[in-house]
């Protein structure tokens, strides 16, 4: 009986949940295709029957909650509604594309197909399956934007019900979300995603950083409050006289924002002086310019305020690329504070939440922003036309621009371009033509001359000097921040490359009587001049670098090694089937290290340990060598991971590395849980940096507030001061994070510090 309410119970669950899809869909202003929706249901519902979540309820009810976000939270139609409930069932049951074409027509069963995983590699055995995902993913959004919508909805969705996969897949599914989706959604403007995209990565990987600082804007709820108040009462007033419609509220940031600023302002929670922002969206008056209320209620607010003239940002006038419009200002508050303020009209304000899909409900008298989403996936389009053959690297490329805060330049002729922050005169040369960037010899930057490697500012007026015996160089990869740059040097580079190559092959061939080579020889070859690659092979004759003898019966007395079985994958296997099996056990999934094995090892071979070797993965039976790499230096007590790289050792990473975020993004097959455990006896290299006033006698005092701590030794310092103030920098030896804190803390309480902060190692 019991089972029999329990399904009764689901069925019951699962019918209000459609319910609720259908209310969302009804309320909206698309056009009321309710069968289409229906049908979709009716046969998701039953290729998942049977089928259950990690978390123990049905499947259906994920391809149900990405339909209510792409319905609610994106603002999509039914299309992409009935899409999202099949998104699935492709993959995981016995339909094929074949099948949804002839029951929903083209456009779902192709943005269905874009939305299936990829089964096996499309660009050979050496790069990363999850970036060939990406990559497909891209190839299918440069037709149907809604592809992309649907996929973050999807990874949203998987984000919100994080806890019930285990450590190991925790870590690669928030990297591939820090890494591509989170800056997906912002390039989308789907901001409001891309900040709980953000939230929810950064409370898996940090949990206890993520409660802290929750507690303490939960401890500063009622102060920020009273500075509300008291900056609104005025302000209010000052609107209700201009008769218009508006709604005015206090936004705090984001714990993960305020997390950013304090680690790159290095400060901490109480001096970030911005914990909130006031956002005023108003109605649009009946033929009324938008931009022109914006700035009518701008002046309002600084007829009552003073006004920080360098805080300013003019979005409404010119959007971002995103479409986002509004206005930013930031003023003095009664209270002696800094507030910003953001003015934007209601349809701006749904633009700014849901991105591109909200421009379809004023696509009738505004298309501007559709305009700018056709010039980025037009980007997209030409970067695919010839992408880079790694995935790994292409996903690189792709990302470069997704981010990117933007300046606007002028051409000799006064046309306006739009380019990411940091962008170069070689960046600008690349978007103006192909032609253009390969031939670039240098430019005139407000017209003075400079290399190509010179930033541009907003406002630069550019004119690019060429000629025709110019060609790319590698060195020019170094010069470029645009994704459109890059792809065209590499590509271009390949080309130069590939020609030489032929012409080494040419040269090798000679060497045996000009007849193509066997495969054993060629192997004989590679590993006598330790190369990997043939076509590097070839390149490395074609440029010389190699000299060939004069006898080619030299390699036919090498003997190559024997090739090793692939550790790693037997590795990975077993590790697969005790996770497996620990599963069973009611163990939490992952691979896990406690530390009692180190201490055992380390007693018996102390002298011998290397400092980085610290750890021994023990569990079922194996061992690893574990290694600390220098990219972020983690101690113990940080939040860390474990990352087997092919040399068979577990690199560990900070959650925060972004070569860690890299690599969970990339390979988060090869991601495992590793955690912190007694290593008192071992030491480890940790930098702080500080700042103060240049007083007589303050580096004797910091020196012996760091001796008060016996556990510490100092390795190296460094000192510069200018015009009063003086920076310093300390390399010590400690044993974990509460040493570095312990440490800060004492430097602190010296006369005349400023600030101090933990750094990475130089």
């Amino acid at each position: 009986m019991d089972e029999v309410n329990k399904i009764l119970n689901e069925d019951k669950m699962i019918q209000d949940e459609f319910q609720a899809l259908l209310d969302d869909y009804l309320s909206s202003n698309h056009r009321k295709k309710v069968d289409i929706i229906t049908k979709a249901f009716n046969i998701a519902h039953e290729a998942h029957k049977g089928t259950r979540r990690r978390s123990g309820e049905p499947y259906i009810m994920h391809p149900l909650a990405v339909a209510r976000i792409v319905s609610k939270e994106i603002g999509l139609g039914s299309t992409s509604i009935s899409s999202a409930l099949l998104h699935d069932v492709v993959e995981d049951t016995e339909y094929t594309v074949e099948d949804i074409k002839m029951i929903f027509g083209d456009r779902i069963s192709q943005i269905v197909d874009g939305l299936t995983k990829i089964s096996s590699g499309m660009f050979g055995s050496n790069v990363s399956a999850q970036a060939e995902n990406f990559r497909k993913l891209l190839l299918t959004m440069s037709n149907d934007i809604r592809v992309i919508l649907i996929k973050i909805a999807d990874r949203l969705h998987n984000m919100r019900t994080l806890s019930s996969m285990a450590p190991a897949k925790q870590y690669k599914i928030t990297g591939e979300t820090m890494f591509i989706y989170a800056p997906l959604a912002h390039r989308l403007g789907l901001f409001a995603i891309k900040t709980e995209l953000e939230e929810l990565c950064f409370k898996y990987e940090h949990p206890e950083t993520f409660a802290d600082i929750t507690a303490k804007i939960k401890e500063t709820d009622r102060e920020r409050n009273k500075i509300y108040e008291n900056f609104a009462k005025p302000v209010v007033a000052e609107l209700d006289k201009m008769d218009i419609e508006y709604e005015m509220r206090a936004r705090v940031k984001s714990v993960y924002s305020i997390y950013n600023k304090m680690e790159t302002k290095k400060v901490d929670f109480e001096e970030i002086y911005d914990l909130f922002a006031v956002r005023i969206i108003f109605e649009i008056f009946p033929g009324m310019d938008e931009k022109k209320q914006c700035w009518d209620i701008y002046s309002a607010i600084t007829d009552i305020y003073k006004l920080r003239p360098d805080r300013i940002r003019d979005w409404v006038s010119r959007p971002k690329s995103n479409g986002y419009q509004a206005l930013h200002l930031t003023v003095m508050g009664p209270d002696g504070k800094w507030i910003e303020i953001q003015i934007r009209s209601r349809r701006m304000d749904d633009i700014a939440e849901k991105g591109f899909a909200a421009h379809w409900k004023y696509k009738a008298n505004r298309v501007e922003e559709d305009t700018e989403l056709d010039k980025w996936l037009k980007t997209i389009q030409e970067i695919l036309s010839n992408p880079n053959p790694n995935a790994v690297d292409f996903l690189d490329t792709i990302k470069l621009n997704l981010f990117a805060m933007e300046i606007f330049v002028f051409t000799p002729k006064g046309d306006i371009k739009t380019l990411p922050q940091g962008a170069t005169a070689l960046d600008f040369a690349y978007i103006l033509h192909t032609d253009i960037g390969d031939t670039c010899l240098g430019a005139k930057v407000n017209h003075r001359l400079v290399p190509l490697s010179q930033k541009l500012n907003s406002g630069d007026q550019i004119e690019i000097l060429t000629s025709a015996t110019q060609k790319p160089q590698p060195e020019w990869l170094n010069y470029v921040t645009t994704a459109k740059a890059r792809t065209k040097i590499e590509a271009a580079l390949r080309r130069e490359k590939r020609t030489i190559a032929k012409a080494g092959k040419v040269k090798l061939e000679k060497l045996f009587d000009s007849k193509p080579v066997e495969r054993n020889m060629l192997n004989k070859i590679l590993h006598y001049y330790k190369i990997e690659k043939l076509e590097d092979l070839f390149y490395l004759i074609g440029v010389n670098e190699i000299e060939l003898p004069q006898d080619k019966t030299k390699f036919y007395k090498i003997d190559t090694e024997k090739q090793s079985d692939n550790l790693l994958m037997r590795y990975m296997k077993q590790a697969y089937h005790a996770m497996r099996k620990s599963s069973e056990d009611g163990v939490s999934e992952g691979i896990k290290t406690d530390g009692k094995d180190d201490e055992k090892k380390a007693k018996t071979d102390k002298d011998t340990v290397n400092r980085k070797e610290i750890y021994s993965l023990t569990e079922k039976n194996y061992s690893k060598n574990f290694i600390v790499p220098t990219c972020c230096d983690p101690l113990p007590g940080d939040d860390v991971f474990g990352f087997i790289n092919n040399k068979e050792e577990v690199e560990v990473h900070k959650s925060s590395c972004p070569t860690g975020i890299k690599l969970k993004s990339n390979f988060g097959n090869r991601v495992i849980e590793v955690s912190w455990g007694d290593y008192k006896q071992y030491t480890f290299k940790a930098s702080i940096t500080f700042t103060g006033i240049d007083k007589a006698g303050i580096l004797n005092r910091i020196i012996s507030k760091v001796s008060e701590d016996p556990s510490v030794s100092i390795r190296g310092l460094n000192i510069s001061s200018k015009d009063g103030i003086f920076d310093g920098h300390m390399d010590l030896s400690v044993h974990s994070v509460k040493d570095v804190q312990h440490i800060c803390s004492l430097i602190t309480k010296v006369d005349g510090i400023n600030t101090v902060h933990r750094s990475i190692a130089k």
